[in-house]
């Protein structure tokens, strides 16, 4: 479980998450939304430890994460940022291997191999596995970030945005398998996300955060409705039943 209890980010006198109190339970897909500055991302990074805060506190499965040794948060919770500048020419395996660190150390034991193969596999990275970052696409380098969050294998997954230059047939294969990790792995994991059709179709909690607050927070049955997501984006917003799915148009 994690708890965020009256969490604040300012920068000067202006806050960016104002007060935030929320209690995600264990288990199950979390996606955050809300319109750009509502302060999803700066949550998620407070929240991992990413980013100090300016008051409040944030407890993982009772752990305070302020206080906590980094590797032994490491082993509990990963993250995936938003932003992940390449800074040294690696080689795909070699940073999905990376995520094995809180665990190996740098010394790759069989079982942290066999953890590096099914990330390469899940994400569709095995033919590329010895090309280097920078010879991929932007969507290829996107899936071999959540690879190496992926081998981390922690309790807690949270991921900035991970379907960032993702085609459909990609975007649809994170989703599935963000629900596997969910589903079939018992990983709690928790998404910013723009895209309220994939947070519709493929969460058990919605968080809608406005101006640094949370705005509403429930299942997808209770947000996606246009009285929710009208004031929340200040946009025109249709709700259609599809297949059992709330699907949202708002191209008009």
């Amino acid at each position: 479980m994690i708890e965020i209890e009256q969490v604040t980010k300012r920068y000067g006198t202006t806050p960016v998450v104002d007060s935030v109190t929320l209690t995600l339970p264990k288990g199950g897909v979390t996606s955050i939304i809300g319109p750009n500055g509502a302060g999803k991302s700066t949550l998620l990074s407070m929240v991992s430890r990413l980013l100090p805060m300016s008051a409040g506190c944030v407890r993982v499965d009772g752990l305070d994460v302020s206080h906590t040794p980094s590797d032994v948060l490491a082993r509990k919770l990963a993250i995936l940022r938003q932003d992940n500048p390449m800074t040294l020419r690696l080689k795909v395996r070699d940073l999905v291997a990376f995520g094995r660190f809180p665990h190996s150390k740098g010394r790759l034991l069989p079982g942290d191999e066999q953890h590096v193969h099914n990330a390469l596999n899940h994400l569709e990275l095995t033919d590329l596995a010895d090309r280097y970052l920078d010879e991929l696409s932007g969507g290829q380098r996107q899936r071999a970030f959540v690879a190496m969050v992926m081998c981390q294998d922690t309790d807690y997954v949270l991921l900035d945005e991970p379907l960032n230059n993702l085609d459909m047939h990609h975007g649809v294969a994170m989703m599935r398998l963000l629900r596997e990790l969910a589903d079939v792995h018992g990983k709690t994991v928790v998404i910013v996300i723009h895209d309220i059709n994939f947070a519709s179709t493929y969460s058990d909690r919605i968080i809608a955060m406005k101006k640094g607050r949370v705005a509403f927070a429930g299942t997808p049955a209770e947000l996606i409705r246009p009285e929710v997501l009208r004031p929340l984006y200040e946009l025109d917003i249709a709700v259609h039943e599809i297949e059992g799915q709330r699907i949202c148009t708002f191209y008009r």
